[in-house]
């Protein structure tokens, strides 16, 4: 069986509510080393707020993030994936979506996110694996050689 959304995500997800505001927001991304926290409606996923979002939002309304809600700003509805789906699924769904993160929801409950980073790392291991692998054909094959 190929590799699941459930393989490559990331499971600690930051989240807020709509009313946190986005100076808030912004501290936790940077504190916890984020790019994007997930913002719930009565504990439900209900959008994202990402880094790009903090910067349109500072530059377009000339307002503090400080007076910002996250429910203002955040990109919704909120595109998700399944933990289960394979990761073309989610491929497919973050280029239709145009987006680059991907909220991993199982039954309404938030329990990963995968991003284009995360798909780039995942194929970047493959990558070494085949390698790994050819050069060890390779060596056989340079083995088998000097002893004809």
């Amino acid at each position: 069986m190929g590799s699941r959304v459930r393989d490559v995500m990331v499971e600690d997800v930051v989240t807020c509510d709509g009313e946190t505001t986005l100076e808030t927001v912004a501290e936790r991304m940077l504190g916890r080393d984020v790019g994007s926290v997930v913002v719930t409606n009565d504990g439900n996923p209900y959008g994202i707020v990402t880094e790009s979002d903090l910067i349109h939002a500072a530059y377009h309304t000339g307002r503090p993030l400080a007076e910002i809600p996250t429910h203002r700003v955040a990109s919704h509805p909120l595109v998700t994936v399944d933990p289960g789906q394979p990761i073309g699924t989610a491929i497919d769904r973050m280029r239709s979506e145009n987006i680059k993160k991907l909220v991993v929801v199982d039954d309404l409950e938030v329990v990963g996110i995968v991003t284009t980073y995360d798909l780039i790392r995942r194929w970047g291991d493959v990558s070494a694996d085949i390698r790994e692998i050819e050069r060890g054909r390779v060596r056989r094959s340079d083995k088998w050689s000097t002893q004809q």
